[in-house]
């Protein structure tokens, strides 16, 4: 048998996906990890070691692999949907998915200038839906009042929205957005806790978490809360649970996987000499288990602030935080020359509590929210960079993702 050593290419990486799991069509390849080894069912055996791959081969040929590693194929299959009909984008929409329709719904932009030219920021109530991929965006109704920054949740029945702001302050409410008969209709849920914006949140099971945020729009410090409510509870109401075991936060990543609620990165704040917030940038990641508390986990290595939340689900064992700002760029000059946020995508393994790239983004997209829909996740518009928003849609298709979000019981 002949031993054949390979570095990865970023391309072959990404082909192999985080922790290893290799799936490559037309092989039969089948692979588990266990101590960094990957096994065919006891037949043929793929060892990942950092950026090198070695392949005990029985079938697979040298010729699918480059001298240089690089495996042919599209590595991560991203699509461009029909954009969002506002020219300027939407930053912080709400989105979700309702008898199989796409809604996006309310968001903030700049339509007239840009912040550092003296364009005011504008709040939207319109709701849109798109019936399918390759279909057209059609107006659907309107949400109770101009609203952003919030939490949206793809549940049972509808889209649960959580919190969120205007021009002048944060709301307490909570409704469900249900897609009937070409039109929407909002339904009125029990109100958070607190007022709160540019919080987190996901759904595990049939309950919705949220986590963290800010107060009012003047925060100087940020919420350390988490609260739960059970959707499928024959008398709905919050419950207050304890929070994570670190900084308060907001703009931080939720995700669900393996039964378990993660919380990741996020930024903290405090207030300068002259009472203005300042941003302090977390890499920090917890797990919660329901009946079983909190458990601090391996650190992101970068931070992630306002990345794509609910993370996309990858397979059983991992999730994927894409972009995000990692602080690197906070106060670049001049702003109308900005990059953008961070292009790396993150994949952490929640059996071995590692993180790994797996590749790059179409769109360095934030304050966005990350919806299932269709066997993908698709990412409605969202911050490029600071102060400007796009009205480009993009998709991004996994293996096992969900139709939605809610069908998961994870």
């Amino acid at each position: 048998m002949v031993v054949q050593e390979y570095t990865l290419s970023p391309a072959a990486r990404q082909r192999a996906g985080p922790g290893g799991h290799l799936s490559l069509k037309g092989t039969g390849l089948f692979c588990w990890q266990a101590a960094g080894r990957c096994y065919n069912n006891g037949k043929q055996i793929v060892i990942l070691l950092p950026r090198v791959l070695i392949l005990l081969l029985g079938w697979l040929t040298a010729s699918q692999l480059s001298p240089q590693g690089a495996f042919a194929g599209p590595a991560l299959d991203w699509q461009r949907l029909p954009a969002l009909p506002n020219r300027a984008g939407l930053g912080a929409p709400y989105a979700g998915v309702s008898h199989g329709e796409l809604l996006v719904a309310g968001g903030a932009n700049f339509p007239q200038a840009t912040p550092w030219a003296g364009g005011q920021k504008v709040w939207y109530d319109t709701v849109y839906a798109l019936p399918k991929a390759r279909g057209d965006w059609k107006r659907v109704g309107k949400l109770p009042r101009p609203l952003g920054y919030g939490i949206s949740l793809t549940a049972p029945g509808g889209v649960v929205c959580l919190g969120g702001s205007d021009a002048r302050q944060h709301y307490q409410d909570v409704f469900l957005l249900e897609s009937v008969d070409g039109r929407v209709r909002a339904k009125s849920l029990p109100p958070l806790p607190r007022p709160m914006a540019n919080g987190s949140g996901a759904m595990l099971g049939n309950t919705a978490y949220v986590a963290g945020g800010i107060e009012t729009p003047n925060s100087t410090s940020a919420l350390r809360t988490f609260w739960a409510l059970d959707l499928a509870a024959p008398l709905l109401a919050w419950r207050e649970l304890e929070p994570w075991p670190g900084p308060a936060r907001m703009l931080a990543v939720a995700a669900v996987q393996g039964g378990a609620f993660f919380l990741a990165s996020g930024t903290d704040l405090s207030s300068d000499g002259e009472g203005k917030p300042v941003r302090q940038y977390l890499k920090d990641v917890y797990r919660y288990r329901p009946g079983a508390g909190w458990t601090r986990m391996a650190d992101m290595p970068r931070a992630a602030v306002a990345a794509p939340s609910p993370a996309p689900q990858w397979g059983q064992t991992h999730f994927l935080v894409l972009s995000g700002d990692d602080g690197t760029k906070l106060g670049f000059q001049p702003p109308e020359q900005h990059p953008g946020f961070a292009k790396d995508i993150l994949a952490y393994d929640t059996t071995s509590d590692t993180w790994t790239e797996a590749g790059q983004v179409r769109a360095t997209q934030v304050t966005v929210p990350a919806v299932a829909w269709n066997g993908q996740y698709v990412f409605p518009n969202g911050e490029i960079r600071p102060g400007v928003r796009t009205p480009e849609i993009w998709s991004l298709s996994l293996p096992g993702a969900p139709a939605s979000r809610h069908t998961s019981k994870n």
